[in-house]
């Protein structure tokens, strides 16, 4: 079969090819990003020459049994992972550099471990001394760990898989990280898309081959996205991310994909001297630090995948100096919604926020991209508008139309459970419609708040300092 060398141009960032070199790359907008890549392509058989075998095909009908689960000992990265590791499944964690992925992935070899389980962690950024050392500051240099946990470092792509082709009874394997593993059959350099792409291929083929568990650590780029080719997501099974900033002491785990859970599903963890620790009561960790009575303040019913999550939203208003637009910076939530809500409660409600800077931040530092935080939002910035601190008992989640109706949002029942276990003692929320499955169960001692128009709820406040 002839083969012949093939020249194109690829985007380190997003994947595209193109057929000559660009300065910036038209499908992300990203410059200096197009390298060239060389690699041998297989003239293609006729399809005379190409002679497959019969696929079978199956219906609906039949009963199929949900995958079982491996836990794996840490009930924050299992509830991510929607209860434990599947066999023969691939994850893909990414995160910024020194927020945790590491850490957590040793925590978990060494959890799954004292269960005599089998782990091999190959990193191709750190030495094996490294782990050590850091395995040493977690408290996790045991014996048990030391039996169960076997530790190489290596980038040598066909050296791994013929090392884990020999292996038996392994539950996981830790590749860290994908972006240093270099497959000698393709030309490139560690890291290019053509490299990361191949390099996944063939460890995801062993992985489904000797039936083990695979977890790829992933770099994220300057935007926050996984570095390297899109098509890498699609390979895998499941994408969690890492939140948090890393002077920040609150670190968020999120799913973005999960083809054996729920997507949005979010661990909390706390990075200590220790390690990441597991939060298991988000809402009292969001809330410690909030303070009643204070204007600009209010505390959101949110819904993070299956967990109801309260936190505190807060908004700030300062005088607006010089001729230009005033600002509107945010933290934690979506600009664009951020002036849209302003230009509802300015259109439908006569308040002026055209001569003052606003500032709105979700504290804790979780990302909120639910509809829901309309309300809790808009709270917090009437509060702050006409310096009347809301109830510090009360709790808002409902969305805003352009229209200024407060509309429905999904899971009520579990926002209103979460709020009256926390201690609050009023909820604010949309008016329900009958439909017959509208009901909501109130806890004895909470007190529901329903309305229909935000101007109901700018009512509840004097703008004699707003308006």
């Amino acid at each position: 079969m002839a083969k012949k060398p093939a020249k194109q141009f690829v985007c380190q960032s997003c994947g595209s090819v193109y057929p000559k070199w660009m300065g910036r790359c038209e499908a992300c907008g990203e410059w200096n990003t197009v390298e060239e890549e060389r690699q041998v392509v297989s003239t293609p058989l006729s399809v005379l020459e190409h002679r497959g075998q019969k696929i079978v095909f199956s219906g609906l009908d039949g009963d199929s049994d949900p995958p079982p689960r491996q836990p794996i000992g840490i009930d924050e990265l299992d509830r991510v992972l929607g209860g434990g590791l599947v066999q023969s499944s691939v994850s893909l964690v990414g995160g910024d550099p020194g927020i945790g992925k590491s850490t957590l992935l040793l925590q978990a070899a060494c959890a799954l471990s004292n269960r005599g389980l089998r782990v091999l962690y190959i990193s191709g950024e750190e030495s094996i001394n490294q782990i050590r050392m850091r395995a040493n500051r977690l408290g996790l240099e045991g014996a048990e760990q030391r039996q169960f946990i076997e530790l190489a470092a290596s980038i040598n792509v066909s050296d791994i898989l013929a090392t884990l082709d020999a292996e038996k009874d392994i539950t996981l394997v830790i590749i860290d990280s994908i972006q240093t593993m270099w497959l000698d059959t393709i030309t490139g350099a560690p890291g290019t898309v053509s490299q990361v792409r191949a390099a996944a291929f063939e460890l995801i083929r062993m992985a489904k081959k000797k039936e083990f568990s695979l977890i790829f650590v992933g770099h994220v780029t300057k935007e926050g996205s996984l570095a390297g080719p899109r098509v890498l997501e699609h390979m895998v099974d499941a994408v969690l991310y890492f939140e948090g900033d890393r002077g920040h002491q609150f670190r968020i785990l999120r799913a973005a994909k999960n083809r054996f859970g729920a997507t949005d599903e979010i661990g909390v963890f706390s990075m200590t001297g220790e390690g990441l620790v597991e939060v298991s009561n988000p809402s009292a960790l969001f809330l410690a630090e909030r303070h009643g009575h204070i204007a600009g303040s209010a505390v959101f019913a949110g819904l993070e995948g299956t967990r109801p999550v309260l936190l505190e939203v807060q908004a700030l208003l300062a005088p607006k100096y010089g001729d230009g637009a005033p600002r509107r910076t945010v933290v934690g939530w979506d600009s664009a919604r951020l002036n849209m809500l302003l230009a509802i409660l300015e259109t439908r409600c006569s308040l002026k926020f055209n001569g003052v800077d606003v500032y709105l931040n979700m504290a804790g530092g979780l990302r909120i991209s639910e509809p829901a935080a309309d309300l809790a939002v808009a709270a917090a910035l009437i509060s702050a508008l006409t310096h009347q601190p809301t109830s510090p008992g009360s709790v808002f989640f409902g969305e805003i139309g352009l229209s200024g109706e407060v509309r429905q949002v999904p899971q009520a029942d579990l926002r209103v459970k979460e709020a009256h276990k926390l201690g609050f003692d009023e909820v604010v929320l949309p008016k329900r419609i009958a439909r017959g499955n509208t009901k909501l169960s109130t806890p004895k001692g909470l007190n529901l708040s329903e309305i229909g128009h935000i101007s109901d709820l700018v009512s509840q406040f004097s703008i004699e300092h707003g308006s």
